[in-house]
């Protein structure tokens, strides 16, 4: 069969269009007998009948495995040079208070970025010393709240929390400890709305201004400087450009130590995940060792002792473990012209879906491309082309650009997304009034709601221009 001219060139024509490629899914998927998808030994059509669709679906042992792996891998590195590391899990990836508990159970400390988010980890019952806070533009509220709690550390990321900090901390009669986030100057290979060590944008402070800072921070009686904190970005394939940061922030830490105790270095997270067939994400072992000895290096290289190290990975641990359930609408074949030559023509399957950017912004945001496969069946069709589109009122409401289904996918068919447990029910809004779908957490062969899917009801109550009679009037 010859393949399609619309498919992009990294996008090989698969042999069998049923096949599961083992990197872009939770480690329990696989295809059962009669062709059903299942995780945790649950089969897509149950969930869909059970919970509806569209779902988020995750694996509540792949998300512990993937913890724990990490914890332990970073451990045995640090270790073995003489120090010690702290893992903690980014929860602007996804956060809710039962994955909060799973991390903590498995040894991991939580990153949160807002007021919110530790809101849900304190509630969650995670212990606040455990907990570190970042945020460009954090509230006065939002740091009084934190330092309040008892919060292990936050991160300071301007000139101007310094004082907010430092002030709310003498409020409490606590010292409290912070980090200084600083821009390394590394131009991590990501999208550019992912880079976030660059000079030009809204994070952190400057190389250059960072020992002025740290003076400022350590005139204070009531904040403890531990360290510095840099994040070079996100989805980010391979240990380089990680090792490069550290290597130029130990070189300010040698510095720094000049005027004060400087224990951690915070080297951030961003551990890119499979996505399609041609992704290879580098094992989370091999990171660990690779940044533990850059670290040994440079520390023997500037006479330094060498520091606890700090990492803060999300969609390495969150991503994999998640798949979106979505059921098939209308489909459409689409006639596009090739070239100039409008009488060269190819064929685009159009396979809309019931959910869209509304569940996963990121192939509208970013560009990013994803992985399909029908769920409640297999099929010994042709591989044929295809673009699953959302149901919203946007062409750009793409929620897989290329992949391939069987020819026959047809209305009815339930399809999975895979690795959509980062950043997509917590991109989710409720743009043309859908309401934002459940989060499902399978294990051992049961289900059970993490996050109840809201209803129409939900969405109607926070309209103040309605009554509580309408609402029931309209049977919402």
């Amino acid at each position: 069969m010859t393949a399609n001219p619309l498919a992009p060139d990294w996008l090989a024509e698969p042999a069998d269009a049923n096949e599961l490629v083992r990197e872009v899914w939770a480690r329990s998927v696989e295809r059962a007998a009669d062709g059903v998808i299942e995780v945790g030994g649950v089969s897509a059509t149950e969930l869909a009948a059970r919970y509806g669709t569209p779902l988020y679906v995750m694996d509540e042992a792949d998300v512990r495995s993937r913890a724990r792996e990490t914890r332990e891998a970073f451990d045995r590195e640090f270790a073995a040079i003489g120090s010690a590391a702290k893992v903690y899990y980014a929860g602007k990836a996804f956060l809710s208070a039962e994955v909060a508990r799973w991390v903590t159970e498995e040894g991991l400390y939580i990153d949160v970025a807002s007021g919110g988010e530790l809101a849900v980890a304190l509630a969650a019952g995670v212990d606040a010393a455990r907990i570190g806070l970042h945020g460009n533009n954090k509230s006065v509220a939002e740091i009084d709240r934190a330092v309040g709690s008892g919060i292990g550390v936050i991160v300071i990321d301007s000139v101007e929390e310094v004082g907010r900090v430092a002030e709310a901390a003498s409020r409490h009669d606590v010292r409290q400890k912070v980090r200084l986030r600083v821009n390394s100057g590394v131009h991590a290979s990501t999208h550019e709305y992912l880079a976030t060590a660059r000079e030009d944008q809204k994070f952190g402070i400057t190389l250059a201004d960072a020992a002025s800072i740290v003076e400022l921070i350590r005139s204070h009686e009531s904040l403890e400087f531990i360290g510095l904190h840099a994040h070079i970005g996100s989805q980010i394939f391979g240990s380089d450009g990680f090792g490069e940061s550290a290597r130029r922030l130990m070189t300010l830490q040698a510095q720094l130590l000049e005027g004060g105790p400087v224990p951690e270095l915070n080297l951030g997270g961003g551990f890119g995940i499979a996505y399609t067939s041609v992704d290879h994400a580098m094992p989370i072992d091999e990171i660990a060792s690779a940044l533990a000895s850059i670290v040994a290096a440079e520390s023997a290289r500037l006479g330094i002792p060498v520091p606890v190290i700090a990492v803060e990975p999300g969609r390495s641990i969150i991503g994999p473990s998640t798949f979106t359930l979505y059921e098939v609408g209308t489909i459409k074949d689409v006639s596009v012209a090739l070239g100039d030559d409008e009488s060269a023509t190819a064929v685009r399957k159009y396979v809309s879906v019931d959910g869209g950017m509304s569940d996963n912004l990121r192939p509208a945001l970013y560009g990013a491309d994803y992985t399909v496969r029908i769920a409640s069946r297999a099929s010994d069709a042709d591989p044929a082309l295809v673009r699953v589109a959302g149901k919203h009122c946007e062409s750009g409401d793409i929620v897989v650009h290329a992949d391939y289904l069987p020819a026959d996918v047809r209305s009815g068919d339930l399809l999975a997304v895979p690795a959509t447990g980062a950043y997509c029910w917590a991109l989710s809004s409720n743009y043309n009034y859908l309401a934002r779908p459940a989060v499902v957490a399978v294990r051992d062969g049961q289900s059970r709601i993490i996050v109840r899917g809201e209803t129409e009801a939900d969405l109607l109550s926070r309209d103040a221009g309605l009554t509580t009679a309408e609402q029931r009037n309209g049977n919402l």
